[in-house]
């Protein structure tokens, strides 16, 4: 078994208090490890560490080139430990082996993108009527306080930290309680391409404490946070008391449109795979379907059939399509959503149970379940389920299926499958999501802007906008005429009023 600590000015550390958590494989039940649960003080000790580091200007002060270099080294170690990253997060999140490994060669790309972007051209000059030549620079932020969520741990980790260090901040980093492994061992790496003390900072435990410290701290300049929106709206209340910078990627109820001339095995493939990867623990999950009437009912005996074929089980097994849940509790969350569909007059026509069969009765696992004949009203239509459980809808064309795809609360993913290329164009403009796809579903690119509308959240990252996320942006203006403005200077202003009179 594992034993997790946490890493505090440039030390591995233990909770004064000997307070512990321990962390299992969803798959199986099996305690995998151990990891320390830090108290307030102790993140006061991270935080105060991160301040010291970075008004020292130790990190901040390097060229751009030389914090690239640490960014290009921290994304060889991860590509060195690849497989040993996959199976601790195979084991760890209870997802299949494939696709874990995707995550860490997605986090190796993103610190390699970030390693790239900051030393390219940026900022912008500008000249204005009076003799002065102006600037406009990015600096970074200062202090970043980064929370984090359990579905994809490593790759989150890149999302915020590689943008945060390229832009010349500290941090403070909690991990998911949940799934806090392959963090720890993304800050052993920082650790060995030596990133300087008090840089970076990892404090394991729980959001009321850690995460709610991060976010209240007055000597922290940033909390980005990944999570549900409920928890993004506290960390906002949080966070008012410095008027601190706040990122925040928060929950997603997506609607995925398909018009009766789409191709019709690609848009059924890509609805299976935009609410099933990760057994639907994904912000962006396509967890909405909407049908366009003519195509419903075929498209849905497909669809079930399909769904009815994936192979759910641990992520050991080559031959397993879809893996576990997270976590018992949010498990009988997910069964409370598919009950409540069944009360509210949803029809469930594949899945909506437990499996406890084939050897996984230890472990979280749902079958792959569908609902029809549903309404905007009902609760699985309008909230974030987070599990493997799709909604579908019919309209009966453009404008209705604009219509329904608003129609919540959410604004983060959206997708449209059409071979009427302006029209597709034409609805997903129409749509109020940030991360949208025509003829494809849950994509994602380290190089585009990650984020959402109305309560998925505020601000982008990823992308050049990753980057800006981390840093504040400051005009700088160069007067190149240096002299008096004589503004004040009364006795040459009346002489200058008498010569004007004079003349």
């Amino acid at each position: 078994m594992l034993k997790l600590k946490m890493f505090i000015n440039g030390e591995w550390v233990q909770a004064a208090d000997q307070e512990t958590r321990k962390v299992i494989n969803p798959a199986t039940n099996e305690v995998i490890a151990e990891a320390e649960r830090a108290s307030v003080e102790e993140t006061r000790t991270a935080i105060a560490a991160a301040r010291q580091a970075f008004d020292s200007g130790v990190w901040s002060d390097l060229s751009a080139a030389e914090r690239a270099s640490y960014l290009f080294k921290i994304a060889d170690k991860l590509e060195e430990k690849a497989a040993e990253l996959s199976a601790l997060e195979m084991a760890n999140v209870g997802k299949p082996l494939r696709e874990a490994e995707f995550d860490i060669a997605d986090a190796v790309d993103c610190f390699r993108y970030y390693g790239g972007l900051v030393t390219k051209p940026n900022g912008q000059t500008y000249e204005v009527a009076d003799p002065v030549q102006g600037l406009i620079v990015r600096e970074p932020v200062g202090v970043c306080g980064m929370i984090a969520p359990w579905n994809f741990p490593l790759l989150t980790g890149a999302w915020k930290i590689a943008p945060a260090l390229a832009a010349g901040n500290t941090i403070v980093f909690k991990p998911s309680e949940i799934t806090p492994i392959t963090t720890i061992k993304l800050f052993e790496i920082l650790e060995e391409v030596g990133i300087p003390a008090g840089v970076v900072n990892l404090v394991t435990g729980g959001g009321s404490t850690v995460g709610n410290e991060l976010a209240e701290s007055d000597q922290v300049d940033m909390v980005s946070f990944t999570g549900s929106t409920e928890v993004g709206r506290s960390i906002m209340k949080a966070a008012a008391g410095n008027i601190k910078k706040t990122a925040l990627e928060l929950g997603g109820k997506s609607p995925n449109i398909v018009f009766a001339d789409a191709d019709f095995e690609t848009a059924v493939d890509y609805a299976l795979y935009g609410i099933f990867v990760n057994a639907g623990q994904v912000c962006n999950a396509g967890s909405r379907l909407l049908l366009e009437e003519s195509i419903h009912d075929k498209f849905v005996d497909s669809l079930v059939r399909k769904a009815k074929d994936i192979r759910v089980g641990r992520g050991d097994d080559p031959t397993t399509d879809m893996g576990a849940l997270v976590s018992e509790g949010h498990m009988n969350t997910v069964l409370d959503y598919i009950q409540a569909g069944i009360d509210e007059g949803a029809e469930l026509v594949c899945g909506g149970k437990r499996i406890t069969s084939d050897g996984l009765g230890q472990g979280y696992f749902v079958e792959p379940t569908i609902f029809i004949n549903t309404t905007p009203d009902m609760k699985i239509v309008q909230e974030e389920i987070f599990g493997p459980v799709l909604v579908i809808q019919k309209f009966k064309d453009e404008a209705e299926a604009i219509e329904l795809a608003n129609d919540t609360p959410y604004g983060l993913a959206a997708g449209v499958f059409s071979q009427d290329g302006a029209k597709a164009l034409r609805v997903i403009k129409k749509i109020r999501a940030g991360i949208t796809s025509i003829n494809a579903y849950n994509l994602a690119y380290a190089e585009a802007p990650w984020g959402g509308y109305k309560q998925s959240g505020l601000g982008r990252g990823l992308g050049t906008f990753g980057l800006d996320e981390f840093s504040e942006v400051k005009q700088i203006n160069i007067n190149l005429d240096v002299s008096p403005t004589g503004w004040f200077d009364t006795e040459e202003a009346s002489k200058e009023s008498e010569l004007q009179v004079t003349r």
